[in-house]
């Protein structure tokens, strides 16, 4: 992260130097370095902010299925009556303000033997990635004293839509998180139909594999809880199994300077 804002920095000075001489020069020591932050704020596999997890370690056909924005009363119970029809565990990365208007939800999910982990506590999808350190550091202790009142400590996280801050990979290190993101995922918000989420989500299986869909108000209702019956049974149809994985499972991912950033995972 340092090394991101040094370079930034840096082509910043640059520019303001050689700008009355070279202005063409100038404009691509300006803007490139904000390019560079881009990628890593905002790709997915870019590892230079926060490491974050795509897959896991595996020698059988195993995925992770993860489930976000939850806990809701109407798709909650639904979810974990499929889950324990197909005999899968599941990861439900919940909101906090959610788990406060619905505490017995989550202690049905830990009851059930599923895992609960963080998704912060108010889910600031328009603005997480320019937070300031102030309100990481919110978002992520407010959401911990929520699941911990109900006897949930997690260790994964998991922030809005994938998208990173500068200050994150410190945050979640003082306070014993580490960051998932996903290798599949429905984009249930982008179809009108299940059978589209489905094959999405499916369509490039393979063991290790984290699946991400959603539950709550947000997903379509002809696409609510009846895409994740669909995975589950497709997934039943192939011989894979929905599993959790420990975090001996968990590969480090690539250090970003290794790959400019790009990650293998």
């Amino acid at each position: 992260m340092w090394l991101l804002i040094f370079i930034n920095l840096a082509g910043k000075i640059a520019a303001a130097i050689v700008g009355p001489t070279e202005p063409a020069v100038a404009l691509a020591l300006w803007f490139v370095p904000d390019g560079l932050a881009a990628y890593h704020l905002f790709v997915l596999r870019a590892q230079g902010i926060v490491a974050m997890h795509r897959r896991f370690v595996t020698a059988g056909r195993e995925v992770w299925l993860t489930i976000d924005d939850g806990p809701d009363p109407q798709d909650t119970p639904r979810i974990l009556e499929l889950l324990a029809a197909h005999g899968a565990r599941a990861t439900f990365f919940v909101i906090g303000e959610k788990v406060a208007a619905h505490p017995g939800l989550v202690r049905a999910i830990v009851a059930a033997g599923h895992e609960v982990a963080h998704h912060t506590q108010t889910h600031p999808l328009a603005s997480f990635w320019c937070a300031t350190p102030a309100r990481i550091g919110r978002e992520l202790d407010e959401g911990l004293a929520t699941l911990a009142a109900e006897g949930v400590r997690p260790t994964r996280f998991r922030p809005p839509a994938g998208l990173k801050n500068l200050w994150l990979r410190g945050a979640l290190s003082t306070r014993g998180l580490i960051c998932v993101a996903w290798s599949a995922r429905g984009l249930e918000s982008r179809y009108g139909d299940a059978d589209s989420v489905i094959r999405r989500t499916t369509q490039h299986l393979s063991p290790g594999a984290i699946l991400l869909m959603h539950e709550g108000q947000r997903v379509p209702p002809a696409i609510r809880v009846h895409a994740i019956a669909g995975v589950l049974e497709r997934l039943h149809q192939t011989g894979y199994r929905c599993v959790v994985p420990t975090p001996e499972q968990l590969p480090s991912p690539a250090r970003w300077f290794q790959l400019v950033g790009a990650g293998a995972l």
